[in-house]
């Protein structure tokens, strides 16, 4: 029998070829793949209640999010910081269950259709109450906000406002001194934590491909 002939024969029973999962973006040893960036696309526009975008622009910022994530899990790690348990995202996913979909039935054909399991979302709702811990243990608890930057917020931002929706009504600083705190504290807090994110990625080995996002 002639080769050619053999190999015609053979084809039929050859293993079909297996979709390589692109390596996306490296993290020191860690991965991030192509998968891995599609499937994170999809679970926040599930949770957004958008359309996915698959875009080179949004699959780089779908990836520069995970990368952060990969970060702040291994300082985590490290730093032995308090997380949340898996049971605290339940009531939040439950609370989004009901806001969006009336029947068990029209959630589990939305997850399907978007290509995403419950588990998925779940982690992903976790994953925010784990980020909300981080920050407020890292960051939060250490911001300081002097009465003279509540008074200088209060004089600049909250007075005129407040009294521009309220013509003949003075705003008074006791009214809004706690909501001042918690949003100054609140921007410290992002302030600090944006600034811990840029000196770990500077530490970090962080390589994107970029054959991976055209």
């Amino acid at each position: 029998m002639r080769l050619s002939a053999f190999l015609l024969l053979a084809i039929p029973f050859l293993a079909p070829a297996e979709t390589i999962d692109r390596i996306a973006v490296s993290v020191g040893p860690q991965v991030i793949t192509s998968s891995d960036i599609d499937r994170e696309i999809r679970v926040a526009a599930f949770l957004d209640c958008k359309p996915a975008d698959f875009s080179p622009a949004a699959r780089r910022a779908a990836a520069g999010r995970m990368v952060e994530q990969r970060l702040i899990r291994r300082e985590l790690e490290v730093s032995r910081y308090p997380v949340p348990s898996p049971s605290e995202a339940d009531p939040v996913l439950d609370q989004f269950r009901r806001e969006h979909f009336p029947t068990d039935a029209v959630w589990r054909s939305a997850l399907a259709e978007q290509g995403i399991s419950e588990q998925e979302v779940k982690d992903e709702r976790l994953w925010q109450r784990t980020l909300d811990f981080f920050i407020d243990s890292r960051f939060r608890s250490g911001v300081q906000v002097s009465d003279e930057e509540i008074r200088d917020y209060f004089e600049k931002t909250v007075k005129p406002a407040a009294e521009a929706a309220h013509p003949g009504q003075r705003a008074m600083l006791e009214e809004y001194r706690d909501r001042i705190e918690a949003t100054l504290t609140g921007r410290r807090a992002d302030q600090e934590s944006d600034k811990w994110l840029a000196e770990a990625r500077a530490r970090a080995e962080i390589i994107y491909h970029d054959e991976a996002f055209q």
